[in-house]
């Protein structure tokens, strides 16, 4: 009996051994990470920087530009899969902490869409810095409400490239659009979404008039009032629209859009979009059964799911398809 339990003993602990083995076997990228620090005149910015692990010539790069939310360099580590894809093809990846997050000076949410458009604006001046940088192969990669800031930052400088994941076009549309399709998710009657929607824009109104904060709190539903520093945010922000400076892409632009986002209206988005840039420098995706993070919905819908794909298979936790037509994207534009 004894010799029993120490045969099922051992090879419980193989299994778990060879499962952690695996595991870690997984999460080994094919690219070369280096930490690094950024002077700026609002002080430093910390960030990632990845290189391919063999490289004899100069290598494109490829800055990313996050989405809402206190955002480390690494997404958690959800932007080492791209990063790998990206060094296969001979591009580095540079993302950096947002302010206040891991040593960058300052904070997130004191930022408008204009400052984080310069403050990438002096990211990509450090990378032109780098002797294995080619400074004609620099370009972007934003999700969400990097929507805003990539458009002002090729007015500033001439990107060679834009990749815009799930853009929304304006912050005031997007929050109705996500209201209604978030509550209809729920199950929540026409009637309640509509005294929602009044409410918020009861909201919008106190910002419009720049109200206190104090006078947001007495007009907000308790279980779901910002904090101060988030009124801030949003009360420098809330106007944003991409429309205008849309005409600011010169160079190609490749849009990737979920069909089921229930954070962006994709057909507005996908619509401007198209009205806007001309079609020689537009392609367009929208992944069907796909949510804002380009994650599939049967993903996104599930954190189980979710966590067991980033621990086993981390490269493919995104929809299929999703890194291949980025892939395919910049190595067509190495052809032309």
């Amino acid at each position: 009996m004894v010799k029993k339990w120490i045969v099922v003993i051992t090879a419980l602990v193989l299994m778990i051994g060879s499962a952690g083995l695996y595991v870690v076997t997984q999460h080994d990228y094919n690219m070369v990470e280096q930490t690094i620090e950024i002077p700026t005149p609002d002080g430093k910015l910390t960030g990632t920087f990845v290189l391919p692990k063999e490289h004899t010539e100069k290598v494109g790069l490829v800055l990313f530009i996050h989405g809402d939310g206190p955002i480390n360099a690494t997404h958690e580590d959800g932007y080492k899969p791209l990063w790998e894809k990206l060094a296969s093809i001979g591009y580095a990846s540079l993302s950096l902490n947002k302010r206040g997050i891991n040593g960058s000076a300052g904070n997130w949410l004191d930022q408008s869409m204009e400052e984080r458009a310069e403050e990438a604006n002096q990211a990509i001046l450090w990378a032109k810095q780098q002797p294995m940088i080619d400074q004609e192969r620099i370009g972007v990669w934003g999700a969400s409400q990097a929507g805003w800031v990539i458009p002002k930052l090729a007015k500033k400088e001439p990107l060679a490239f834009s990749i815009l994941v799930s853009p929304a076009i304006n912050w005031l549309t997007q929050g109705q659009y996500y209201t209604r399709s978030h509550l209809a998710k729920e199950g929540v009657s026409e009637q309640e979404i509509q005294a929602q929607l009044a409410l918020d824009q009861q909201i919008v109104e106190l910002l419009r008039r720049h109200a206190p904060y104090e006078e947001y709190q007495q007009a907000a539903q308790q279980n779901k009032r910002m904090t101060r520093e988030k009124w801030t945010f949003v009360s420098k922000n809330f106007l944003s629209d991409a429309t205008e400076d849309l005409h600011h892409f010169r160079t190609p632009v490749l849009l990737l859009l979920g069909e089921n986002d229930i954070h962006v209206d994709v057909t507005e988005t996908e619509r401007v979009y198209r009205e806007i840039i001309p079609p020689e420098l537009l392609t367009v995706t929208v992944f069907a059964n796909t949510e804002h993070s380009m994650l599939s919905t049967k993903t996104a819908e599930s954190e189980l799911r979710a966590w067991l794909i980033s621990l086993f298979a981390p490269r493919q936790i995104t929809v299929q398809g999703y890194m291949e037509q980025i892939e395919a994207f910049l190595l067509e534009l190495e052809k032309q």
